[in-house]
């Protein structure tokens, strides 16, 4: 059999063409060229690009085998070897992987004869000659020309991109300056008079702010522009459960007739788009909500007083269908009264927030729209007709009858931590001994409609003459009866005349601290049923007390 051979030094496989003695050709592939020797001290120290310094080159006896380079790092020194190798089978304990590649680039394996960097290549004769022991230098030999051309191009772009952001970010901080001198400027313009504002006035500008927008970003006098207010968040005071209020409350905050010195000033609403989020922007008060200041705080009779009247006024305001320049407006119930919505200023007056569940009472309301507001508020604070679902829907007073229940609630816990009670015991909500921390519906309506209970008032309270009157204020508010319960404006006028009851009752009184116990006359009234009227208790009501 006679052969001709043709070797292509530079490619990759060596390629015979045969003659067989049939005088037909054939072809059949060979193996790799590799750089094939033993341990070799080498001066290679582990990083950047090194040569084996093999003097000798081999054809691989097997089609199969690959090129392969092991580097060394030793007792002796630096050494490498070089050999072919079938990818397939284990080397020194470990199995061979990335053969594919044109370069020997070095990793790290562990084998049964210590840690080694070893590298496997094919496609390239002596391929296993030049090891790379860092990966930069693979990625500078693998590098595509191709890349650089393409960041040059995108440069231009990148630059342009950045003077666009760069323009409309200072456009927008531009805006933002010249928003917020507007909105100085037209504070500025509104402020009152030295001498105070009387009725008239006070009117004229409720009715010259009467400007609502509802497709406008903000709702309010203020502020008419698209552009978001220069607004930055400092800390988190309050987190709400439902985004579902937010229209509402807007709404209801918009409404210019709602200004009261009880009531949380608003001062815009906005949408931003871009955050996807609804703000409604009032004033801050630092002391927190009434909760919060009654569980950090014991309260004086003073304070008790203070709280008290103006929790009383905020509501009288809300229920009232006239202004107190005697301009009509739409009544507004809030049916969410409790502690946590009631926010206490620094002068420790009360300022009641939060109407993401109000409702105008407007008198063209229908039953059935009145029946579509749903049985809504906080269980432990509704109203034995709520809890029910039995509200009169033919009368809109019985909606603030329930207000009025739940107010006679926060009453007592404002007196429950008075000092002028004797004992106080750390702050609870109203029913808290009674029911969970979270009552259902169904829990409440077993304690307020089954046993007809009522947080509990004891002998105690009573013998302070203020208390005492408070104790009667409280037990008319929360009469299951909702038409015998007492209005808003009743309870504030009550309050404020307190000072005034207690000094005649000073004056025919033996004591000036403390009621007799051993007083007949007093004695069904120093226990009377919880949830029942107290008559003719300690004062007598005045003419107008039951409008």
């Amino acid at each position: 059999m006679a052969f001709s051979v043709k070797y292509w030094q530079n490619e990759t496989k060596l390629m015979l063409n045969c003659v067989c003695s049939a005088g037909l050709p054939f072809q059949f592939t060979m193996t790799e060229v590799c750089k094939f020797c033993d341990l070799e001290v080498s001066s290679c120290s582990g990083t950047g690009t090194c040569m084996s310094n093999c003097s000798r080159t081999a054809i691989c006896a097997d089609p199969s085998e690959v090129c392969v380079a092991i580097w060394r790092n030793n007792e002796t020194g630096f050494s490498i070897e070089t050999l072919c190798h079938d990818p397939s089978k284990s080397l020194y304990g470990i199995m061979l992987d990335d053969y594919n590649s044109s370069a020997c680039v070095m990793k790290e394996k562990n084998t049964t004869s210590g840690m080694a960097h070893f590298c496997s290549c094919t496609g390239k004769d002596e391929c296993n000659d030049k090891l790379l022991l860092s990966p930069s230098e693979y990625m500078k030999l693998s590098y595509d020309p191709l890349v650089s051309v393409i960041l040059v191009s995108l440069l231009p772009l990148l630059v342009m991109a950045i003077v666009v952001v760069g323009m409309f970010y200072w456009y927008r901080t531009y805006r933002q300056r010249i928003v917020s001198q507007e909105w100085e400027s037209s504070i500025k313009k509104r402020k009152p008079k030295a001498g105070g504002l009387d009725c008239s006035d006070a009117c004229a500008i409720m009715m010259d702010d009467d400007r609502s927008d509802s497709s406008s970003t903000h709702a309010n006098n203020l502020n008419h522009n698209t552009e978001p207010l220069p607004i930055e968040l400092d800390q988190m005071v309050g987190k709400g459960r439902f985004a579902q209020v937010y229209k509402n409350e807007k709404d209801i905050f918009s409404n210019t007739d709602l200004r009261h010195e009880n009531i949380l000033h608003f001062l815009t609403a906005e949408e931003r788009k871009v955050e996807r989020q609804y703000w409604l922007i009032t004033a801050f008060h630092s002391r927190g909500n009434l909760q919060e200041h009654l569980t950090r705080n014991v309260i004086s009779w003073e304070e008790l007083k203070v709280l008290g009247s103006s929790l009383a006024r905020s509501v009288a305001h809300l229920h009232s269908d006239r202004l107190p320049c005697g301009r009509p407006k739409v009544a507004i119930v809030h049916r969410d009264l409790k502690s946590s919505n009631i926010l206490v200023k620094n002068d420790l007056t009360c300022c009641l927030c939060d109407f993401g569940l109000g409702l105008h009472l407007h008198s063209s309301l229908s039953v059935d729209e009145l029946a579509n507001s749903g049985q809504v508020g906080t269980a432990r604070y509704m109203a034995p007709e709520v809890l029910e679902a039995r509200l009169n829907l033919e009368n809109i007073e019985s909606f603030k009858q329930t207000d009025i229940y739940s107010m006679a609630l926060v009453l007592w816990e404002m007196t429950s931590r008075c000092e002028a009670i004797g004992e106080v015991k750390d702050y609870e909500p109203a029913y808290g001994s009674k029911v969970r921390e979270h009552p259902c519906v169904e829990s409440m309506k077993d304690n307020v409609l089954r046993d007809r209970g009522r947080p509990e008032i004891p002998d105690t309270w009573l013998r302070h003459q203020g208390v005492a009157m408070m104790c009667a204020t409280i037990m008319e508010c929360w009469d299951h009866d909702p038409e015998a319960r007492l209005t808003a404006h009743c309870v504030a006028e009550r309050i404020s005349d307190m000072h005034d009851e207690m000094d005649k009752l000073s004056s025919r009184s033996s004591s000036a601290e403390k009621i007799p116990t051993e007083d007949p006359s007093l004695k069904k009234t120093q226990n009377p049923p919880q949830g029942g009227r107290v008559e003719n208790f300690l004062f007598k009501h005045k003419a107008n007390d039951n409008y």
